[in-house]
């Protein structure tokens, strides 16, 4: 053993070619896998991919029009743009560091410079096919895996100029992986805003956007939220918009290329600042930054030369200047804001009146926590030290990465869960089964309370509700949070629904960018295990139960799990893992949020009462029919 150990000559050194280096770490590539549950799982970065190489023929100048298909786990992209050049379409999408944004001139301010993006897709796709059309000539190539399997003669065509990729994700990557059609679209809605006058036609529907970010927030909020109207402003490489609205926390949407940066970066920091600053002027007041920002609902894209980006994702921008040898990026927004927000200030008094209203309300409010937060914030420092209720875990979100091994570092931090339990049994079980690099268990005690209707007092006179805020660490806003992934684990009754429906509530409530930002989820459990001596399958749904009834037979052993704390940790290691299943909790873009909790958590009852009513639903059961004994 210690001779094995010891041997290192020339066969330990091995070579991957561009294919295999992607296939064995996709995560340097396209971020983490997951199987589609999560807004940054892999399979959207495979769409977003080649969907960026086509809003950069758009940008410049080329096409207008782009078509996107998404069926059967297969996706179709068509751009109407210059197409590639016939003879390097193999090259284009199989070789790296092979592409036209090396040419500046070619492309002035893209997202992707590095030659990998389709390269990615080809090598993680189960099968991969690109149509150049170009002049009334036609080339095109499929792979598999990576592997070109038929480069097909070049022809011609009556197909008008574009390019046409078709790509299937390689399921022994991406296990399970399924499309979530919320996310596809603000991911389309978002390139039209970006792109004013870009017509995307998805799924037999058109998207596009004539006012740019204005129409985002317009999208985003209800009217009757909206304290004064959207302030728009636009100059060279920098567009901004917002407004504030009723609800807790800040709101902020960035952008730097036509790349939506999810995790903010540069600009975003730049924007915050730089935002508080110019308003401070303007009123001639030292407002409490969280006083300015408190409420608002932004949009903020900016157009960079060469962008750096902190991964390969591009949801973090890293730049410190807009181009080389010109302005830092906050000397950039900075300048923006105190020129044109100021004067549209003094343009539009009344707009400038309400601004300050919602201003001092806020300062209104946080005063008036001061007290009670101080004594809350007392109490949580002494519970943290003996905090029973967290089993936290070694790598938070919030983390600053080490120099060594940075980009597996991010990766372990976007994995970064804490699971919200009820009871001993059920924290006890997920506590002996999770992963301790990245996954912490909140353990609550009975039902928490209803907060609907309620001011953010509660937050802090509450004291499971302010260990809890002290966990995710998000007292003063989401800069800070703890955990990418919040997720509900509770049993599958009734109690247990009830229990999810209060936490949901209290985030809804005081915390919704942890909505907006796609950070909560509902953990999916297995309702029944069906097995027999040689084989086991659990069952999710009443459908997939009678389906394995049917594989295993009228022998088979059923055993209906009632509540978290009746599945092994041997087991519940299985549903935690790589194959674990979360529900997103998400929030259409015309919901409105206190609207949609006094329906469900106010004292609407009988209105409840009938509403369930007329949705009660009968199903029969298999295994009675088939004679089989659930346990």
């Amino acid at each position: 053993m210690a001779d094995l150990l010891n041997q290192y000559n020339e066969d330990s050194i091995k070579s991957l070619d561009w294919r295999e280096h992607i296939r064995l770490r996709p995560g340097m590539y396209i971020g983490k896998l997951g199987d589609g549950s999560s807004v940054d799982d892999g399979i959207y970065v495979l769409v977003k991919e080649v969907m960026d190489n086509c809003i950069d023929e758009f940008a410049m100048g080329q096409g207008k029009r782009i078509e996107l298909t998404i069926a059967d786990g297969g996706v179709t992209v068509r751009d109407f743009g210059r197409g590639i050049p016939l003879g390097k379409v193999v090259d284009v999408v199989s070789k790296i560091n092979t592409g036209a944004k090396y040419d500046s001139k070619a492309f002035q301010k893209s997202v992707g410079l590095n030659g990998v993006g389709t390269k990615a897709v080809n090598a993680l796709s189960k099968y991969f096919k690109v149509s150049s059309f170009r002049d009334g000539r036609a080339k095109v190539a499929e792979f598999e895996r990576g592997v070109l399997i038929k480069e097909h003669k070049e022809t011609d065509t009556t197909e008008p100029n574009g390019t046409l990729v078709f790509f299937r994700p390689d399921e022994t990557v991406f296990k399970h992986y399924h499309f979530l059609h919320e996310y596809l679209e603000n991911q389309v809605w978002n390139y039209c805003f970006l792109n004013a006058g870009l017509l995307i036609h998805f799924n037999n529907r058109n998207y596009v956007s004539k006012n740019g970010l204005l129409d985002l927030l317009a999208r985003k909020n209800n009217p009757e939220s909206l304290r004064y109207p959207i302030i728009h402003l636009k100059g060279n490489d920098i567009e901004i918009a917002f407004t504030h609205t009723g609800d807790y926390g800040e709101d902020i949407y960035s952008f730097v290329n036509g790349q939506h940066t999810t995790q903010g970066g540069t600009h975003q920091g730049a924007f915050r600042e730089t935002f508080v600053k110019t308003i401070r002027d303007f009123y001639k007041k030292d407002y409490d930054a969280s006083d300015v920002r408190q409420s608002i609902c932004a949009a903020v894209s900016v157009r960079v030369q060469e962008p750096v980006f902190e991964s390969q994702t591009k949801t973090k921008l890293g730049s410190q200047y807009v181009w080389e040898g010109g302005p830092s990026m906050k000397a950039f927004i900075g300048d923006f804001l105190n020129k044109e927000l100021d004067n549209f200030l003094h343009k539009n008094p009344t707009v400038a009146d309400a601004l300050k209203k919602r201003i001092e309300q806020s300062e209104r409010e946080r005063k008036e926590l001061s007290g009670i937060r101080k004594l809350a914030n007392e109490r949580a420092k002494k519970a943290n030290l003996h905090n029973k209720k967290l089993r936290d875990c070694r790598i938070h979100l919030n983390d600053d990465p080490p120099t060594k091994g940075r980009d597996e570092y991010n990766l372990k931090q976007q994995e970064s869960t804490i699971f919200i339990t009820e009871g001993d049994s059920a924290s006890g079980s997920i506590t002996k089964s999770r992963q301790v690099e990245t996954q912490a268990v909140f353990s609550l005690r009975g039902k928490p309370l209803n907060c609907y209707g309620l001011t953010k007092k509660v937050v802090y006179e509450n004291e499971e509700f302010n260990l809890l805020q002290h966990a995710l660490n998000i007292e003063e806003g989401l800069d800070g949070l703890r955990y990418n992934n919040i997720v509900i684990a509770t049993d599958a009754d009734v109690d247990g629904m009830h229990i999810r429906l209060l936490i949901m509530t209290f985030f809804l409530q005081f915390f919704p960018d942890l909505v907006r930002g796609n950070h909560i989820y509902i953990l999916q459990t297995p309702l029944f295990r069906v097995r027999n001596k040689q084989k086991t399958i659990y069952c999710y749904s009443d459908e997939e139960r009678q389906r394995a009834i049917h594989e295993i037979g009228a022998k088979a052993e059923i055993t209906r799990f009632k509540g978290l704390g009746e599945i092994s940790p041997e087991e519940f290691a299985q549903f935690i893992g790589d194959d674990i299943r979360k529900e997103p909790v998400l929030i259409s873009q015309d919901a409105q949020i206190q609207k949609l909790l006094e329906y469900y958590m106010g004292k609407n009852t009988p209105d409840r009462q009938v509403f369930i009513i007329n949705n009660l639903r009968v199903e029969k059961d298999l295994a009675e029919e088939l004679g089989v004994e659930v346990g």
